[in-house]
């Protein structure tokens, strides 16, 4: 604190003694290097510095100017400057009209106005200048020989970063960027070599170990063409974190890391309205099953960051629960967070988290999701996927919570799994519900996320570090792909235009190859496909199909307010059918002699008889048996 006073008083003294200065010159420039003795009497000096200081000073003072680091002065800064320079000029002015006896030229307040601009804001550009040093040509340092792709704004903030850390150890040879106005400029010292066509060849002509991608905003195809050009090469590839994440504290500058398959697969950054997520998370008690899964708990993340008054995490798995409660109150202290083991299943539970904590909005991820793994737990995945969700749902209504959103699948749609039937089973049910409910309700339906628990990709990654073969189900095998960031940002924005019952749909790009996906993270990993990490296809398993889609044609997709997020046709069905179906459902798993086909009949007719559109296979049963391993040629 104390070494915070003694530097402002340096500051003070600093812009003190440039603003004598500016005042002498202002008056030999008035009076073409000939001031009249009438100004230089001691005492109108004394009466006019006096001035000078106190409204200069208090006002720069007033604006905070002195609690700005030197060494960051930017233009943020200057225009601090302008404004309080405009402000105290208009006080002394004043004085000056006021006081009779104090005679001054007009337009030695003018002069004075715009050396003050000059000389006080050239001081900190100076300090900077001086201490980030001059800019400097190629790097020295012995690093490796690096080429920056990117000459925006991330692009710059990562030069001045090589300048300051020595430790980052890069000879930069030039910077590459496709926009015209900047090829040929130079920044930082470096020039802007050429476009983005001309990698290979400069790679070649300048003996290049290291690429650099500064282009936060970059889609996955630019990335990846980079990526494949410079591994021809035998070039190393770096990627910048998105800006975003800097802002935000996540990352700095300097953490540079080896391109991941996100990047390749990576779109436009989500932009979100704020103003109308904070318009019904804000202050308000917040409810999130299955909350300390991959969803959930990023869920929980991101809903927190919106100032809630209370954030109720729901999840079976008391270890989860524990994790997220522990990285929530870390980083929001001052946010009550109530933590509740147990299975939504759980009707007594769900219902009395509901009367004692009241939440106004509510975010439904508890399911099981793994499409095999349900084909063997038949009752398991009604149980929690249609039954747990009718609880939630039911005590949403009959509480009066504001909103309900429920996270399904693409696997909902023609589904051809039991996984994939009770997540439509449980769209439907949240789409009847909202017409005879006060709670909004809406169900959020988009496609695989990567790096979720049990995805392909933590699979991928594993067989890769034991030593391959990595197994792909089928050659032609497609699947959807979106970020776990990217999917909560977009099902939080899709509780913000909940008005009658929708069902959203993500707009989730186009679908990736499961075998092209393999074949980029074996090369991610410095290796190559088929020679040092096998591939072999196993064959469908039971419930998944070759390729997913995120709409029936009949559910007539609409354009929302936010340009990735889409609505499909509410259902026709009334509450009261929903309920007798899943009645129906709910008393057969109190007959202790059913057999597991019978189960799967009542699903197919539950799903029949509300909308005829589920054409499964019967059950496998007995042990999961493995397909017939095919290597890749």
């Amino acid at each position: 604190m104390r070494s915070s006073i003694n530097r402002k008083i340096i500051l003070i003294g600093v812009d003190s003694l440039a603003l004598l200065l500016v005042s002498y010159l202002s008056f030999w420039l008035r009076f073409d290097f000939n001031i009249p003795s009438s100004y230089l009497q001691p005492g109108f000096i004394l009466e006019f510095n006096i001035l000078v200081l106190i409204t200069r000073i208090l006002v720069f003072y007033l604006a905070r100017l002195y609690n700005k680091i030197w060494r960051y002065a930017s233009m943020g800064e200057l225009r601090s400057i302008i404004i309080s320079t405009f402000i105290s000029s208009a006080i002394m002015g004043s004085y000056v009209l006021l006081n009779d006896a104090f005679t001054l030229p007009r337009s030695i307040i003018i002069i004075h106005s715009a050396l003050t601009v000059l000389f006080i804001g050239g001081v900190r550009f100076f300090w900077r200048l001086t201490r980030e040093g001059l800019p400097a040509g190629k790097g020295t340092n012995g690093g490796p020989r690096t080429l920056l792709i990117g000459a925006g704004d991330a692009g710059e903030m990562l030069l001045r970063e090589i300048k300051k850390h020595e430790e980052l150890e890069c000879e930069l040879i030039g910077i590459l960027d496709d926009d015209p106005n900047k090829q040929g400029m130079e920044i930082h010292g470096h020039r802007v070599l050429g476009s983005l066509d001309e990698l290979q060849e400069l790679i070649q002509k300048h003996d290049v170990e290291e690429v650099i991608i500064a282009i936060p905003s970059a889609p996955g195809s630019v990335v990846r063409r980079i990526h494949n050009i410079s591994k021809k090469e035998g070039v190393k590839v770096k990627v910048l974190p998105g800006v975003f994440k800097i802002i935000s504290g996540e990352v700095a500058v300097d953490s540079l890391r080896e391109v991941e398959v996100e990047d390749l697969l990576r779109r436009e950054p989500v932009s979100i309205d704020i103003e109308r997520i904070c318009g019904y998370l804000k202050h308000k008690t917040v409810l999130i099953t299955g909350g300390g899964g991959s969803i959930g708990a990023e869920l929980m993340r991101q809903v927190a960051s919106f100032d809630p008054r209370t954030l109720i995490v729901f999840d079976v798995s008391e270890d989860n629960v524990y994790q997220i409660n522990r990285e929530i109150k870390n980083k929001y202290p001052g946010l009550e967070v109530v933590c509740v083991v147990g299975n939504v299943q759980d009707k007594d539970l769900v219902q009395k988290v509901f009367r004692e904590c009241k939440p106004q909005v509510v975010f439904h991820a508890a399911a099981f999701k793994h499409v095999p793994l349900m084909e063997y737990n038949v009752e398991e995945a009604v149980k929690n996927n249609i039954l747990g969700t009718f609880n939630v749902v039911q005590a949403a209504h009959e509480f009066s919570a504001e909103r309900f959103v429920f996270i399904s699948t693409d696997k909902a749609v023609n589904p051809g799994s039991v996984m994939g039937a009770t997540k439509r089973i449980s769209e439907i049910m949240v789409q009847t519900r909202d017409m005879s409910s006060k709670t909004n309700f809406a169900a959020v339906r988009f496609g695989n996320v990567l790096e979720s628990r049990g995805s392909v990709i933590p699979l991928f990654k594993e067989q890769i570090q034991n030593g391959g073969p990595i197994t792909v189900t089928h050659r032609e095998m497609t699947r959807y792909f979106m970020t776990i960031p990217e999917a909560i940002q977009l099902i939080i924005q899709a509780g913000s235009i909940i008005e009658e019952g929708e069902l959203f749909i993500l707009d989730m790009g186009k679908p990736v190859k499961i075998l092209d996906l393999a074949r980029d993270l074996i090369h991610l990993s410095g290796l190559n496909p088929g020679e040092d990490i096998p591939i072999e296809f196993t064959g469908l398993r039971p419930g998944e199909k070759l390729h997913e889609e995120l709409a029936k044609d009949d559910e007539q997709l609409e354009k929302t307010r936010h340009e990735k997020i889409f609505v499909g046709k509410p259902r026709d069905n009334t509450p009261e059918i929903v309920a007798d179906e899943l009645k129906s459902l709910e008393k057969d798993f109190f007959n202790r002699d059913l057999v597991r086909g019978f189960i799967w009949e009542e699903i197919k007719n539950c799903l029949n008889n509300l909308w005829k559109e589920y054409e499964a296979q019967e059950p496998i049963k007995g042990e999961l048996k493995k397909g017939e391993m095919r290597k890749e040629a």
